[in-house]
């Protein structure tokens, strides 16, 4: 099983010229593991691309993704994560459902497939990541 990250999907959603062949190639090797999961953050993230809920949920079966939501858990960790990023001075924005997303992954002991390596390998340093060799 295997989590996967937003913007692994909007690579594809938006063929992305860079990463959209690299992300269907993880995603498929992913998938020969087990299932692929999303949380609801993931859900409302790709969502934002879409006018219909009917439209992102023929992608998630057409992608063979499954929704896990967060659990008590998971959020907890997140918002202990959170905390640490503001205590050592960092202000950027829109971090909070990296964090969401961080912490279901390992909460549940699972990969992560995710372009975003520097801040998952920094707050999460035991989540095992499918990334590509990017510098952190």
């Amino acid at each position: 099983m295997t989590f996967v990250d937003t913007n692994v999907l909007l690579d594809i959603v938006t063929d992305d010229p860079k990463w959209a062949d690299w992300s269907i190639a993880q995603l498929e090797n992913a998938s020969l593991e087990g299932t692929l999961w999303i949380n609801d953050i993931v859900y409302a993230e790709l969502a934002v691309r879409y006018d219909r809920i009917e439209e992102v949920d023929a992608l998630l079966d057409q992608a063979g993704l499954e929704l896990a939501p967060v659990p008590r858990e998971a959020l907890f960790l997140a918002s202990k994560v959170f905390t640490r990023y503001r205590k050592v001075g960092e202000t950027r924005t829109g971090v909070l459902p990296d964090f969401f997303i961080g912490a279901r992954a390992a909460v549940s002991g699972l990969p992560l497939l995710t372009r975003d390596v520097a801040r998952y390998r920094t707050y999460f340093p035991t989540l095992t990541l499918i990334a590509p060799d990017l510098p952190t």
